[in-house]
């Protein structure tokens, strides 16, 4: 029960962070900081944040990722996994989060 957060070098404007793993309260520092440094960053114009390789995710997930958010600048890519898709249902959010493909991040900003 780990995970991951890698963060790709920006292109364009667009910051990708990749989260792979098992995500809860107490393992959110990764993402936590990851998110903060692209929202005080002035050259980030779009934070691709890639959710497939999440195997759990919680509520505190949940709530980064509305945080994250609040910039405006927040985007989904590929798919949304089983683990956050039923949070999204549950709480009405699904909304919020607009996702974009894999692939066309670049053309989408």
């Amino acid at each position: 029960m780990g995970q991951e957060v890698e963060v790709a070098p920006d292109a364009d404007g667009v910051r990708l962070i990749v989260c792979t793993g098992v995500f809860e309260y107490e393992t959110l520092g990764l993402l936590r900081d990851a998110g903060a440094a692209a929202a005080a960053d002035p050259t980030v114009r779009q934070i691709a944040l890639d959710l497939t390789g999440v195997t759990h995710a919680d509520s505190s997930m949940l709530s980064e990722l509305l945080f994250m958010q609040r910039t405006g600048r927040l985007y989904l890519v590929g798919h949304v996994p089983q683990a956050l898709d039923r949070l999204f249902d549950l709480t009405g959010v699904r909304e919020l989060f607009p996702l974009i493909r894999q692939g066309v991040v670049a053309r989408a900003v």
